[in-house]
């Protein structure tokens, strides 16, 4: 009898180590999920446009980029509130005062819209370049997005070549699987301002906007640099 109690008690104790280690294990791999999230929510959420400026453009050539006429400061990046969701619409839709806003967001419900400035506060003639990138794609939503770019009123809308390597209507192919334009500004001078406003919607009307990109997710910066850098 009492090599019966024993070998109970000894099975009891094996039992509860095990549940122990059952329990940390559940509570490690909650962690990890845990930290999974906040780590692609960091990510996701952070916004579906930024737009960085190289500090030497700042520090050789005097050019600052802002959303506040009355903040002009020196920032290397800024970063833009997205719409919480990007349903399909026409590009039709969209409002035509959209650059005349006075700097900042200035979101639709179904569209990302941000105005923003470009400045030569210092004392030389000079030039800037600007790269414009799709990147973080998911479920190859790309295909349908369509990003709309003003310059001083006047615009340009980009869109991916259709599957037939043609320019979707009335709009300007990517230069690349995720380069979406290089541009170069000349003749910039002291105290010239460039007004840009930013437009992306998914465009409803575009063949590849279907079902199997429900869900999908990007991201697009624009970079300002002092020198064009090949395969940047």
């Amino acid at each position: 009898m009492e090599n019966k109690i024993k070998l109970n008690s000894k099975k009891i104790k094996t039992e509860k180590k095990l549940k122990k280690i059952f329990r940390i294990a559940l509570l490690v791999i909650l962690f990890l999920f845990i930290l999974l999230y906040v780590v692609i929510g960091i990510i996701y959420n952070s916004g579906n446009f930024s737009i960085t400026l190289d500090k030497n453009l700042y520090f050789s050539r005097g050019i600052v980029i802002y959303d506040d006429p009355d903040y002009k400061v020196y920032r290397a990046e800024l970063s833009i509130a997205s719409p919480k969701t990007f349903t399909n619409i026409s590009g039709n839709w969209l409002p035509n005062d959209l650059n005349e806003s006075d700097g900042g967001s200035h979101n639709g419900t179904e569209y990302l819209a941000y105005t923003f400035f470009v400045e030569n506060i210092g004392n030389e003639i000079t030039s800037y370049w600007r790269e414009l990138f799709i990147t973080d794609v998911i479920k190859e939503i790309d295909d349908a997005v369509r990003i709309r770019v003003y310059r001083n009123g006047d615009q340009i809308t980009y869109a991916k070549a259709a599957k037939n390597g043609a320019n979707e209507p009335d709009t300007t192919a990517f230069l690349e699987e995720s380069l979406v334009a290089r541009n170069k500004v000349d003749n910039f001078k002291p105290g010239d301002i460039d007004k840009y406003t930013i437009v992306i919607w998914v465009e409803g009307s575009d063949p590849e906007c279907t079902d199997d990109i429900l869900g999908g997710e990007f991201s697009v910066y624009m970079d300002f640099n002092s020198e064009y850098v090949e395969n940047y």
